[in-house]
């Protein structure tokens, strides 16, 4: 799965808070910063934990603000760990 995080989402700890949640639940990806200001994650995990962190992307950490969260599937990966970079 990968999601896109709009909104005030960069410079906020965003991407270290998702990599904690998403560690708590087991999942493995990463999250990136992109060019036009959005959070990209791709994670991989069982069904409901990816759903519980596609509902916390919704809020993300108490400094961001998000605007929107769209997400697709993407083909399998061999991720290991999650990631931020």
């Amino acid at each position: 799965m990968q999601a896109r995080v709009t909104g005030h989402v960069q410079g906020v700890g965003f991407r270290y808070a998702t990599a904690q949640r998403a560690r708590e639940l087991g999942i493995v990806g990463y999250a990136r910063n992109r060019d036009d200001g959005s959070v990209e994650v791709g994670m991989a995990g069982h069904d409901d934990d990816v759903a519980n962190l596609i509902d916390w992307l919704q809020t993300g950490p108490s400094a961001a603000r998000v605007d929107q969260v769209t997400s697709e599937e993407i083909a399998p990966q061999s991720w290991t760990d999650f990631q931020t970079g």
